[in-house]
């Protein structure tokens, strides 16, 4: 199939302007590379430092000429997404030991959980972590003594850091290896309706914790689609993950061979072997196309219009939300899964999964096919599913069809003929709205702005009772440099109220909302930010705004806004408690919303 000429039109786009910074980096990869494999420059004292704690696999470091597998862990048993990732360091090495090489922990970073921190000023670190994972695996990979690498990641900020770090040593082979979902529990939407109810005072905080109790119940990612498991989409549509393996449930016996399979196929990566094939040769502009066209195609978060960015820069590649806007337009949104339907990520693997979507995507010339990935030469590698028969993993080529076209449509016959996500822009500024779950009557309203700087103060608002006609709720510096950006996703259940009784609602932030953002309109990430003087920092109640995920507008109506003073704020109260003024650096240096919200530069 011929690709798709806009999709070739934006990465010709994204490759002529990247082209300086690109080159830049990869000439600094090939001087890695060109020094041969890492242990050979370590004294002896360095490499008996090195070697002394690995055990049974100490000899075979220091005089074998296998590879060494570094690992990269992610592992807490906080999260349950991370959990299982406790067993993975022994698999890990006993799989190296069988091909000849040998394995390491190199190191561990952080993570937490946007879920636990919803609401609460921990929240405020949630952005900065994705930067702090990204300096901590670079603290892990500095050693130099790997040949290759697995890195363990799966949730909202996680994998992001570690695709930055990887980035940074792409001189090497690196194969991210997820945990997979919890097995299905309580529905989501059931789990909605209870917060609703909740949020309205219909039932008590029993019903509540019941509810959340069933809906995450065990180990692995939340089955929502947010954050987390657009996370390993994106993985498998760029080529990094091992086919078919984003959604393989904890602690099952294919779960166990596909790490397993990861870590040899690190290793036969690396450069003492015949298909050396280096990150950076994986993350060119095709990939990150693959990966925008994924998100769009799914429905994904909108947090990646943030963490693609960083990752993409990472690399010296240069993306802007235009070019997610018009891939957007072209790709259509091919998946319900909650919150943009009722089935969770296990039936929509079960329906076909990632690997119908990428053989669609394909033969609809809406991929790159020709990418290069760590289980080969092409994106077709992808198409197919990982099966274990009598103990071997082997790979089958799926069945090319939906088995449930009410979660997952081909690319011809879709849910909607565009993606899942929108720029919007206007004198108000620059933001992102996901409207895959929004209903067409919801994605326009022009109506008065009632302003906040405290996403408390609107839960109080509504307490009171005051939100009583069609309103646009403005919650202002919450951007990166104001607080660090926290996601307002506990505001969601008294706005759906609202949207409930018939009102038209949305909310306007310069904050992030999560991958379930759900059915209120929300113009997120909006950019310049209010710290910044952005045009946000001077509506006062009563505004009128015009909000058009149609049209991808975001008007002030109101005239003379701009000429007013921008507000101040005080923000003394994020600036300490709970590590915030540790963080101060960091609210100085990032950069904005639109170019990664991040302290890395190109």
């Amino acid at each position: 199939m011929v690709l798709h000429v806009k999709i070739a039109e934006v990465t010709d786009r994204i490759i002529a302007r990247s082209s300086e910074t690109r080159g830049i980096y990869l000439d600094r990869m090939r001087q890695a590379a060109d020094k041969g494999p890492a242990r050979a420059h370590l004294s002896c004292s360095g490499q008996a430092h090195a070697f002394a704690g690995a055990g049974p696999d100490q000899d075979a470091l220091a005089t074998g000429t296998g590879g060494n597998l570094g690992i990269v862990t992610a592992y807490n048993d906080m999260l349950s997404a991370h959990q299982p990732f406790e067993r993975y360091p022994e698999l890990i090495r006993a799989a190296a030991r069988k091909v000849g090489g040998t394995a390491q922990v190199a190191g561990g970073v952080p993570a937490m959980c946007d879920g636990v921190t919803q609401g609460e000023a921990g929240m405020e670190l949630s952005l900065f972590s994705r930067d702090v994972i990204a300096l901590a695996a670079g603290v892990a990979m500095s050693h130099n003594t790997f040949d290759a690498a697995v890195f363990l990641g799966v949730c909202d900020k996680i994998v992001p850091g570690l695709v930055i770090a990887a980035q940074a040593f792409g001189h090497l082979p690196i194969v991210f290896l997820p945990a997979g979902p919890m097995t299905s529990g309580l529905a989501n939407d059931e789990k909605a309706k209870v917060r609703q109810k909740f949020a309205a005072g219909e039932v008590g905080r029993d019903a509540l914790m019941a509810a959340e109790m069933a809906a995450y119940h065990g180990p692995g990612t939340c089955t929502f689609y947010g954050t987390a498991n657009t996370n390993q989409m994106l993985m498998e549509f760029m080529g990094l993950h091992l086919p078919g393996s984003s959604f393989v449930n904890p602690n099952t016996d294919l779960r166990d061979a596909l790490t397993a399979e990861g870590a040899r196929r690190a290793l036969s990566l690396s450069a003492l072997g015949n298909d050396y094939t280096p990150v950076c040769d994986i993350l060119d502009e095709r990939a990150f196309v693959n990966g925008i066209v994924g998100l769009n195609a799914t429905g994904g978060s909108t947090n990646l219009l943030i963490h693609l960015v960083a990752m993409a820069r990472a690399g010296g590649i240069i993306l802007d939300w235009q070019d997610f806007s018009e891939l957007s337009d072209v790709v259509p949104l091919m998946a319900r899964v909650y919150p943009n339907g009722l089935a969770d990520v296990n039936h929509f693997h079960a329906a076909g999964g990632l690997g119908y979507m990428i053989g669609d995507l394909l033969s609809a010339g809406l991929l790159h096919p020709d990418t290069r990935t760590v289980a080969g030469e092409g994106l077709a590698h992808y198409t197919t599913e990982p099966r274990l028969k009598d103990g071997l993993l082997s790979w089958e080529q799926g069945s090319g069809i939906s088995l449930n076209d009410k979660i997952l449509r081909p690319a011809s016959d879709p849910f909607q003929s565009n993606g899942g996500l929108k720029r919007l822009a206007g004198n108000l500024g620059t933001a992102v709205m996901k409207i895959s779950a929004v209903a067409p009557d919801h994605r326009v309203i022009e109506a008065p702005v009632r302003v906040f700087h405290d996403q408390d103060d609107v839960k109080t608002a509504f307490k009171a009772g005051e939100f009583t006609s069609d309103t646009i709720v403005v919650v202002r510096f919450q951007g990166p440099k104001a607080n660090g950006m926290p996601e307002l996703h506990s505001l969601t259940p008294m706005l759906a109220i609202l949207q409930g009784r018939g009102l038209k609602v949305a909310l306007v932030t310069d904050g992030r909302m999560s991958g379930a953002s759900g059915k209120v309109p929300a113009a997120i990430h909006v950019s310049p930010e209010a710290l910044d003087g952005g045009a946000i920092s001077r509506l006062q109640d009563g505004d009128i705004l015009r909000v058009d995920a149609d049209v991808g507008a975001l008007e002030i109506l109101t005239e003379g806004v701009h000429d007013r003073p921008a507000a101040q704020a005080d923000l003394s109260a994020n600036e300490a408690g709970l590590g915030r003024e540790l963080f101060a650096n960091f609210r100085r240096a990032v950069c904005s919303a639109d170019s990664g919200a991040t302290i890395f530069g190109v």
